[in-house]
């Protein structure tokens, strides 16, 4: 995203007068926020500066910063907790690499399908998927995508706040010793539920400031965290003279109910189900794009980047298991039992402030940038964000993660609601619209993409076709003593049913039960486009393809 390279931003870091924060405090003491509208003044409920398309000036990405976003995303505590907890399901690196390799290149796919769609029209996600759900019909998907960003980071809160109790204990070894009023039922100690809120308090203040206000955030973490990859990856190889066990061994499945071809492709959705969320909002940041992505190196950012980093927790994990005799998946667990106190302070810093980053940057700020735009007269971005910050304290999030099988478990319940979703919006855009859209009409109240009463029922119908069945394999990950027959089968490859699914219904559906005829149009209308020396404009500033032939290329689907 923009914010993560340092030539796009030149912001200086101000502090606030006394009467700044006050008129600041004020403004929130009401129920409905400042509104500023967007472009479309006449349609302020769906146009504003956070939804309108993005100006010319400010699409400035290149290959070279996408490719910087995925190291910045990719290198951070989401990816070790992922890839460990599929070698949880009895797998060793000859088994985990190629799994993982695969699910980021499928991944990989739909994220360059999606993202292509933002960077022709420049607009974010909430305003994308209203061309495939309806004017409202996109606000259940876009609560859905908000609900999974909200809950990982919850996650991303405990795992954080674990590292920052390594840190705190490399530095006064005695808080080991901190006394536990909580009950082992409760998932968390005393010791760990006070990290947690130290560094909630800290983490929710960083997400409160404009995201442009944090370069240097994201500079550091730049920096420090890739090294730190490496030099786990280095530490783990040496104490294991190549590996070890989890290695160079052999699997050994210990689902009681899955096979080893069950356990593989279980691993393969929930390699696929860490990014399958960024899948459907990857819009939110290719709108930034100079080129719509062009050069089909974007396609392979992701496997590459991905496989070299999970090398690490490959490693890192086997080199737990040979040196203390038990299996870790929990990285926090891993650097606790470092001997060296200044190793085990940076390496847990290091993760924390990996972890900092990838919550605002994946988490927070698209919560708050959607969530705003569902309610823009009474939520704004600061209050989206607190909204999420009380969120990580209520869900209690520590019991997701107690355990390798419920990270497990809420990496396949959710890519089972992202997959129908992302199918519905690629079905949508490339097969029935053929990849024209009309940027007008998707600030428009009753347009061409208000359906039927705003919704269109033939996404949700999709949608739910795609969902449904899953449903009873989603109940047997959490209870694995529930007796569903063997619908299990088909939730091993949730993500991958639920899309290709969703896909045949809403194709079936659209093509020959009830097309939207009104929604297809012949020409597609674009933002104003880079090479527009003369265009001629509406009252809106935005230009017909066919008004800009001669500085404008044919919009194609892919």
């Amino acid at each position: 995203m923009s914010m993560l390279s340092p030539s796009r931003l030149k912001a200086r870091v101000s502090i606030p007068s006394r009467d700044q924060v006050k008129a600041r405090v004020k403004s929130h003491l009401h129920w409905q926020v400042p509104f500023e509208a967007g472009i479309y003044q006449n349609s302020p409920r769906w146009s504003n500066k956070d939804l309108d398309p993005v100006p010319l000036e400010m699409r400035t990405w290149t290959g070279k910063d996408f490719w910087a976003y995925w190291v910045s995303d990719m290198l951070a505590p989401p990816l070790a907790s992922t890839v460990s907890s599929v070698m949880s399901l009895g797998f060793t690196a000859r088994e985990t690499i190629p799994i993982t390799f695969c699910g980021f290149l499928v991944i990989s796919c739909i994220i360059t399908l999606t993202g292509k769609i933002g960077a022709t029209y420049n607009i974010p996600f909430p305003v994308l998927v209203r061309s495939s759900f309806g004017m409202y019909g996109s606000y259940v998907a876009i609560i859905i995508r908000s609900f999974v960003a909200a809950m990982w980071t919850a996650i991303l809160c405990v795992q954080a706040s674990a590292f920052l109790q390594c840190c705190i204990e490399a530095i006064w070894p005695s808080f080991k010793n901190f006394p536990n009023h909580i009950p082992d039922s409760a998932g968390i100690t005393s010791a760990g539920l006070l990290c947690f809120f130290l560094y909630w308090m800290g983490q929710t203040l960083l997400a409160l400031m404009p995201i442009k206000k944090l370069r240097i955030l994201f500079l550091v973490k730049a920096v420090i965290v890739p090294p730190t990859f490496l030099a786990l990856f280095l530490w783990a190889a040496i104490v294991t003279h190549g590996g070890g066990e989890l290695v160079t061994g052999k699997v050994k499945v210990i689902s009681p109910y899955m096979n080893l071809a069950y356990s593989s492709i279980t691993g393969l959705n929930v390699i696929v189900g860490l990014f399958s969320s960024l899948a459907v909002n990857i819009p939110d940041f290719s709108r930034f794009s100079k080129n719509k992505m062009a050069g089909y190196h974007q396609f392979f950012a992701l496997p590459i980047i991905g496989t070299l980093g999970a090398l690490t927790p490959i490693f890192v994990t086997s080199a737990h298991s040979t040196l203390w005799g038990t299996f870790e998946w929990y990285m926090p667990a891993v650097i606790e039992k470092f001997d060296s106190r200044a190793a085990k302070f940076f390496v847990a810093f290091s993760f924390m402030l990996a972890t900092i980053g990838n919550q605002i940057a994946a988490g927070t700020y698209p919560f708050s940038n959607d969530v705003s735009g569902i309610w823009p007269k009474y939520i704004n971005i600061f209050r989206a964000t607190i909204i999420i910050s009380i969120f990580c304290v209520v869900c209690t999030p520590w019991n997701i993660i107690k355990n390798a099988a419920g990270l497990l478990a809420f990496l396949s319940g959710y890519s089972c609601i992202m997959g129908p979703l992302a199918g519905v919006i690629v079905c949508d855009y490339y097969l029935i619209k053929k990849g024209r859209l009309d940027i007008n009409e998707l600030y428009k109240d009753r347009g061409i993409y208000w359906y039927n009463y705003g919704i269109n029922w033939r996404a949700y119908a999709a949608f739910i076709g795609g969902f449904a069945p899953l449903l009873p394999g989603f109940a047997k990950s959490i209870v694995l003593t529930l007796d569903v027959g063997g619908s299990w089968k088909i939730y091993t490859f949730a993500w991958f049913w639920g899309f290709f699914t969703s896909i045949l219904y809403y194709y079936v559906i659209c093509t020959w039960i009830s097309p939207p005829i009104s929604a297809q149009i012949d020409v597609a209308v674009l933002p104003p486009q880079l090479g527009d020396v003369s265009p001629s404009s509406g009252d809106d500033g935005f230009l017909e393809k066919s008004e800009v032939k001669a500085h404008a290329k044919e919009v194609s689907p892919v």
